[in-house]
């Protein structure tokens, strides 16, 4: 994946991207399996209103996707709030910003 930026000027306006909904499908337009939203303030993003179906569960697959996202768009951290085993569980992610591979790097 990519570097996403937050900010798209189109003349003279500027858009922010504040929130997102993210879906777990394989095709757009697919029935999904999981729905996720994002609110995104600063550099911090917050997903709230996750939901999966009866027999699918957010895995550790999931979660990487996530974070994957977030670190694409220079977040520096993520905020879950979710309901695990019957017990509201808040958990908050601090991301390192990917370094460049070795070679890539500018050399003084």
């Amino acid at each position: 994946m990519q570097h996403m930026t937050k900010h798209i000027q189109v003349g003279d306006w500027i858009y922010e991207i504040k929130a997102v909904r993210a879906l777990k499908v394989e095709s757009y337009g697919q029935p999904y399996s999981a729905i996720a939203n994002i609110n995104i303030n600063g550099d911090s993003a917050y997903i709230d209103g996750l939901l999966t179906k009866d027999d699918d569960h957010f895995d550790r697959k999931d979660f990487n996707n996530i974070i994957s996202f977030c670190r694409n768009l220079d977040l520096a951290n993520v905020h879950f709030d979710r309901y695990k085993n019957g017990t509201m569980r808040s958990e908050t992610v601090k991301l390192q910003k990917a370094s460049l591979p070795a070679f890539l790097k500018v050399v003084s």
